[in-house]
C-alpha cells in the first residue's frame, strides 16, 4: 500500500552512523550491498544490478534487466538518467539503508529490524513511475508526483513460484484446521492444531491430550517420560473439569522382582471403583461386569470391549481411557486451557505425593535387585525399538515423537526378556497413539509380525498370577508373580505347610507352581486314587485332604509319644509300554499329633458320672466315665441309687471328639483306693495291662481297643477297715487302628475274689464321679 508523505525526508545520518564512500556510475554496474542486504518480496539479495538503458533506470537483484526473461527488478520508466550515485549507511543498532540518486530523484531502501521498505523523493516538477517486478511480472506500480515523497513496503512471500503479499492466506483447509499465510516478515507461516490438539472441523481446534502408560513407563501429554520402580498404585490422570474423576494405575511385578509393569487401571467415579484388569476383565467395586462391543453405561461411564481391549468413555467431557491388559492410553479432548494433573500431566509433584496408599499394599515400595539376564542382546533390542522411526511409523513421527516410546522400549527390553508379547507392546502403543491423532499406519502389523488384538484376552488370572506365553507366540497361561513364587522356590516346595485339624488334614498347592513343572493338577491324587485335588477357580490353588469320613488311604504310625498321619500326593500311572513323558511325582504330607498324656479319671461311688475335657496338642476331646447297674448300660448309677456290696456294676469309658475310623481308646489299667489320690494306699487293681485282674474273677473287660469307648464290670466291694468310700481310677491311651490295639490277655482260669464276712451285711452307699 502506497502512502504519500506530508514531508520531505533529508538523508541526514544520526550520530554514530557509518557511511560508505559515495560512488558515481555512468554505465550498467553491479553494486555490493552485503552490508545492508535487501529482502525483496521474500527473497534476500546482497547485490544490485543497475542498468541505464535508453535513459531509463532499472535496479535488479538476480541479474541485469532483460524484458524477455524477466527477473526481480524495480523499473523506472519516465525520467531516465545518464549517471547515478550510490551510497550505503548503517548504524550499530537495528536499521540500515542505501540510496540511489539520479535526476534529482532518490530511491531509498530502508530496513528497520526485519521490516524492508522503499521510499522515494521527487525534487522536480515532472512525475515518474516505478514498476515492481517479481520474476518479470509486475506486482505493483508506484506513481510518484512532483515534489512528493512516497513510502511503500516490499514485503512478501514466495510459495510454489508465486509471490504473495504479507497477510495473504495462501491456502486453507477448514476440515484439517490447516492454513498457509504470508507473514509481514516475508515468512511463510503454517497454522494447524497444536501438538495437544485435534481439528474439530470448521477451523476449530480442541485440546487432544494423550497419555500412554505401558510397562513401567509413563509418557505424559507433553512427551516426557517417567518410570515406576516399585509395585504401588499411582495417580495417572485427573482434571479440574471433573473433581470426582480419577484414573490410577496399579503396578505389579511379573517374571522378575526388579521390573514392574502396569497391571491394571482403576477409574474412581463418584465414589465407585471401576477396575480394568488383564484379560479384559472389568469389575465394578467387587462385582464382575459382562461387556461387549455395545456400550454399557455404568455411573456415567460408557464401557465397551472388543478384541483390542476395553474402552471407558466419559462422553460429556470427551475423556477416553483404553486398556488392553498391558498398555493404558488416556485421551482428553476439550477447550483450550484444559489442564491435566497426575503423572500424565507432567506434574511437578513427586512420585511419593502421587502414590495412592489406599490402593497399594503395605510393602509395595520395597525395592528388589536380581542378576542381569545374560540372554538379552541389547543391540538387537535397540534395532527392534528403532523400527518406530521407519515406515510406516515414520509417517506419524512429525505429530507423535517416537523417542519416548523408543526409550521406554529399550530401557525395558534391555533388562527384561522379550516374552509375553513385550516385543510388540511398545510398537502397538505407538501405533494406537498415532491412530488417536488420525494417523492410520497401514501394514505395521505385517512388517513387525505383531497383532493389534489384546494379548491374553479373556484369560483371567488370580491376584498372585499374571497372564503370559506358555510357548513363544503360542498358547497363554497364568504364571506366578516372581515375588510370590520366591518364598516357595527358596524352600523347593509347591505350597504351604499342611493344615492339621482335630479330625482332618489338608494341604494346598499353588497351581501356577505346578504348571511351571509341567504338572496337571487333575492327574494328581492321594494314596486312594479316588481322592483328588479340588481347585479354587478364583485363586487356582489346589487342595488335597482327608478327614474322619474318608481317610483317602492315610497311614497312621506311632513314634514314641507321637501319632503320625501320612498321605502322599502322586501322579497317576499314565505311562504306556512305549513312552513316558514325566517322572512319577510323590509329594508327602503328614500331621504329627502328640499322644494325649495319660489321664486318670476318678470317681467315688456317691455320684453318677464324671465328665473330663482333655486337650493335648491338636487333640481336643471329652472323656466320660459313668457307672450303670445293668449289662445294657441303660440304668445309670445316680446319687440316690443304693448299691449293695457284691452288686455288679458296669463302668463305661467313652470319648467324644476322636476319629473312630483311625484311632481306638485302650484302657490300660483301673484300680480303686479309699482316698481321692490315685497314689494312695491301700490299692486294689481291677484292670492290669488292659486285661482283667486274674485275681478277681468278677472283673470282665469288653471292647477294649476296638473303638473310642469300652467298658468293664466288677462286683461292688469296700475296703476293710476303711472309710466306706471307694475311689476308682483308670488310665487310658489312644492307639492307631492300623496297629492291633486290642490287648492280649491270658486265658488262664480266674480265681474268685475271697469273700469277707462283712459282705453279708447291707450297706447304703451314695455314688458320685469326681475328677
Amino acid at each position: 500500500m502506497l502512502r504519500p508523505l506530508l514531508f520531505l525526508c533529508a538523508l541526514i545520518a544520526p550520530t554514530g552512523a557509518q557511511w560508505s564512500y559515495q560512488q558515481t556510475f555512468n554505465e550498467s554496474s553491479v553494486v555490493d550491498i552485503s552490508s545492508c542486504p535487501i529482502t525483496y518480496y521474500g527473497q534476500q539479495y546482497e547485490q544490485l544490478y543497475v542498468n541505464i538503458t535508453s535513459g531509463n533506470v532499472t535496479v535488479c537483484f538476480n541479474g541485469f534487466f532483460n524484458p524477455e526473461t524477466g527477473g526481480d527488478c524495480i523499473v523506472e520508466r519516465s525520467l531516465g538518467t545518464e549517471s547515478f550515485y550510490f551510497q550505503t549507511y548503517s548504524n550499530y543498532y537495528d536499521y540500515c539503508y542505501f540510496y540511489i540518486y539520479f535526476n534529482n530523484m532518490y530511491l531509498v531502501h530502508y530496513i528497520s529490524g526485519t521490516q524492508p521498505y522503499l521510499y522515494s523523493f521527487n525534487y522536480i516538477s515532472d512525475p515518474t513511475e516505478f514498476e515492481l517486478q517479481v520474476g518479470g511480472t509486475t506486482v505493483d506500480t508506484v506513481n510518484v508526483t512532483a515534489y512528493a515523497t512516497y513510502y511503500f513496503s516490499i514485503s512478501g512471500c514466495r510459495h510454489s513460484g508465486q509471490m504473495y503479499r504479507h497477510g495473504t492466506v495462501i491456502s486453507s483447509d477448514p476440515e484439517t484446521c490447516f492454513s498457509l499465510t504470508c507473514h509481514e516478515t516475508a515468512a511463510l507461516n503454517t497454522s494447524s492444531c497444536g501438538p495437544l490438539e485435534r481439528c474439530q472441523g470448521n477451523n476449530i481446534c480442541v485440546l487432544a491430550s494423550t497419555c500412554t502408560v505401558t510397562g513401567p513407563t509413563i509418557i505424559d501429554v507433553h512427551g516426557q517420560i517417567n518410570s515406576i520402580q516399585d509395585r504401588c498404585a499411582y495417580s495417572l490422570f485427573s482434571t479440574p473439569l471433573l473433581p470426582d474423576f480419577l484414573v490410577l494405575g496399579n503396578f505389579r511385578d511379573r517374571r522378575r522382582k526388579d521390573v514392574s509393569f502396569l497391571d491394571s487401571v482403576t477409574l474412581r467415579v463418584d465414589g465407585h471403583d471401576i477396575h480394568l484388569e488383564q484379560g479384559g476383565r472389568v469389575q465394578l467395586d467387587d462385582s464382575t461386569l459382562t461387556l461387549s462391543s455395545s456400550s454399557q453405561l455404568v455411573h456415567g461411564v460408557q464401557l465397551s470391549k472388543d478384541q483390542t481391549g476395553v474402552t471407558a468413555d466419559l462422553s460429556n467431557l470427551n475423556i477416553s481411557v483404553f486398556f488392553d491388559g498391558d498398555t493404558a492410553q488416556i485421551l482428553l479432548e476439550g477447550p483450550a486451557g484444559s489442564s491435566v494433573e497426575g503423572l500424565c500431566g507432567n506434574s511437578r509433584r513427586s512420585l511419593s505425593d502421587l502414590r495412592l496408599s489406599e490402593y497399594s499394599s503395605t510393602s509395595c515400595e520395597m525395592q528388589y535387585s536380581e542378576t542381569a539376564d545374560s540372554t538379552i542382546n541389547c543391540t538387537s533390542v535397540t534395532e527392534r525399538c528403532n523400527l518406530l522411526k521407519e515406515a510406516p511409523f515414520s509417517s506419524c513421527n512429525s505429530d507423535i515423537d517416537p523417542e519416548p516410546y523408543i526409550t521406554a522400549c529399550t530401557n525395558t527390553l534391555c533388562k527384561y526378556p522379550a516374552v509375553d508379547g513385550l516385543n510388540c507392546q511398545f510398537l502397538k502403543a505407538y501405533a494406537r497413539a498415532c491412530s488417536l491423532h488420525n494417523h492410520a499406519l497401514d501394514g505395521w502389523t505385517s512388517k513387525t509380525g505383531c497383532s493389534s488384538e489384546a494379548f491374553c484376552q479373556d484369560r483371567t488370572c488370580s491376584d498372585h498370577e499374571f497372564c503370559g506365553e506358555k510357548t513363544v507366540g503360542g498358547d497363554t497361561r497364568c504364571f506366578c508373580r516372581a515375588i510370590f513364587a520366591s518364598k516357595y522356590q527358596e524352600n523347593n516346595s509347591f505350597g504351604d505347610p499342611t493344615v492339621c485339624m482335630q479330625d482332618s488334614a489338608s494341604v494346598t498347592l499353588v497351581g501356577c507352581l505346578l504348571e511351571d513343572k509341567g504338572l496337571d493338577y487333575s492327574a494328581l491324587h492321594l494314596n486312594d486314587p479316588t481322592c483328588r485335588g479340588q481347585v479354587d477357580e478364583l485363586t487356582h490353588m489346589v487342595t488335597f485332604g482327608f478327614n474322619s469320613s474318608n481317610s483317602c488311604g492315610t497311614v497312621v504310625t506311632t513314634n514314641n509319644s507321637e501319632l503320625i498321619y501320612k498321605n502322599t500326593i502322586m501322579t497317576q500311572n499314565s505311562s504306556s509300554d512305549i513312552i513316558t513323558r514325566h517322572d512319577q511325582v510323590y509329594i508327602d504330607f503328614s500331621c504329627v499329633q502328640t499322644q494325649p498324656d495319660i489321664k486318670t479319671a476318678t470317681f467315688r461311688i456317691r455320684d453318677s458320672s464324671v465328665i473330663q475335657h482333655i486337650t493335648s496338642g491338636v487333640w481336643d476331646y471329652t472323656l466320660i466315665m459313668k457307672a450303670f447297674t445293668d449289662a445294657g448300660r441303660t440304668q445309670a448309677v445316680e446319687s440316690s441309687t443304693e448299691v449293695q456290696l457284691n452288686q455288679k456294676i458296669w463302668v463305661e469309658l467313652k470319648t467324644d471328639g476322636l476319629d473312630g475310623d483311625m484311632v481306638a481308646v485302650v484302657t490300660d489299667s483301673c484300680w480303686a483306693t479309699d482316698q481321692p489320690s490315685p497314689d494312695s494306699s491301700p490299692r486294689y487293681d481291677l484292670i492290669i495291662n488292659g486285661c482283667a485282674n486274674p485275681a478277681d474273677q468278677t472283673v470282665q473287660v469288653k471292647d477294649n481297643g476296638l473303638g473310642t469307648s469300652n467298658y468293664f464290670s466288677f462286683n461292688m466291694f469296700e475296703f476293710t477297715g476303711g472309710s466306706g468310700e471307694v475311689f476308682l481310677h483308670c488310665k487310658l491311651h489312644v492307639c492307631p487302628k492300623q496297629n492291633n490295639c486290642v490287648p492280649t490277655c491270658p486265658g488262664a482260669a480266674r480265681r474268685r475274689r475271697s469273700a469277707r464276712s462283712k459282705y453279708e451285711g447291707e450297706a447304703f452307699i451314695s455314688m458320685a464321679w469326681t475328677h
